[in-house]
């Protein structure tokens, strides 16, 4: 029995496009979608599992479709019923593709952002010392904020304000810069490729306290061994750590400003990973008007798919060679003053 009967239920409309795998070559498909049609095939079949539907009816989107909607979001970052309406589709049905396709790509974080083994660190530090010839860096570590639409308070939030005095919830995503943000932490190799991130934590948390927290930072600090693994590289709003080197506030000689023009000039691998993270997925440049925790994977499925790109050279930047890389020990007090004074001396005296 219905229970208003005389309104009358709105059929059901289908709308069919052709696929743009089938209608765009190559430079077209990355000015739209950031890959080629090579590379959206690949990407689709890493999760084709998780994306088929079990209904054999003939309306239900191909895992190619679902790829190509969720892209193009990421792409773009425009909004999800022009990007639905653009794609032939539905604005509910574009939203559940993306948060199915973003949560599909965030789980193969583990498999696309690792940590380097023995035999990729000595290749990481030979490509880092190709460029200003700072030895022996495993990393270039900062943060990024990504912007996010002011969030409203949930539920448990709530009950943990009325357990005490803390700051609002949404006062906990307001950056320095006066916006609403996740904080997003990188650690990239030489190739701009990122070896870790964290992408957890409300735009007020300060990046040294992210790095401390996160599971790579306590490992570090716990098992560092020195020169011969090899250290990251941060800026002044670090701590300087044997595992950690950071700029000299105030150098007083040649071989600090040396080291410091050295340390600067590699530590920007990091800026350009951003920056070319952010152009290539523009959802990222812009705001995302989704809630925090949907954000997170977001930004963690733009980061598997940026190190996609990288290695199917889509596209891959050169570099000019330098000197070859040369092992160094250092034997001494295992302090970050002490490490960073042994570089110092060590390379740029001269």
């Amino acid at each position: 029995m219905l229970l208003y009967p005389n309104l009358a239920r709105k059929a059901r409309t289908f709308r069919h496009k052709d696929s743009d795998l089938d209608i765009f070559d190559d430079n077209n498909l990355r000015q739209r979608y950031r890959f080629s049609r090579a590379s959206i095939e690949y990407i689709t079949d890493l999760i084709r599992d998780q994306l088929e539907r079990p209904t054999k009816r003939s309306h239900s989107l191909s895992p190619e479709q679902q790829v190509m909607l969720a892209l193009r979001f990421y792409a773009t970052g425009s909004f999800v019923q022009v990007i639905s309406d653009l794609q032939g589709f539905d604005k509910g049905t574009g939203s559940r593709v993306i948060v199915k396709v973003t949560n599909a790509l965030a789980g193969l974080k583990d498999r696309f952002i690792k940590w380097p083994n023995d035999e990729e660190r000595e290749v990481i530090h030979a490509g880092f010392y190709e460029m200003c010839q700072f030895p022996n860096v495993l990393g270039c570590l900062d943060g990024t904020h990504v912007k996010i639409q002011g969030p409203s308070t949930p539920q448990w939030y709530r009950e943990l304000e009325n357990a005490g005095p803390r700051p609002t919830y949404e006062s906990t995503f307001v950056c320095r810069k006066q916006y609403h943000s996740i904080n997003t932490q990188g650690i990239c190799d030489h190739k701009g490729k990122l070896i870790n991130v964290v992408a957890r934590w409300p735009g007020a948390t300060h990046d040294s306290h992210i790095f401390k927290e996160s599971q790579i930072g306590q490992h570090l600090s716990e098992n560092n061994q020195g020169m011969r693994e090899g250290y990251l590289l941060g800026d002044s709003g670090y701590p300087c750590k044997p595992f950690l080197l950071t700029p000299y506030l105030r150098p007083t000689t040649q071989a600090e400003k040396r080291y410091n023009t050295a340390q600067k000039k590699t530590r920007n691998s990091i800026e350009r990973c951003f920056g070319t993270l952010k152009r290539r997925f523009h959802c990222l440049h812009g705001e995302i008007r989704m809630r925090p925790e949907r954000t997170c994977k977001i930004i963690i499925a733009c980061c598997v798919l940026n190190n996609i790109a990288i290695d199917r050279r889509e596209p891959l930047l050169g570099r000019p060679r330098r000197e070859p890389h040369e092992r160094h020990v250092y034997q001494g007090p295992h302090d970050g003053l002490a490490v960073r004074r042994f570089v110092t001396e060590r390379f740029f005296q001269q």
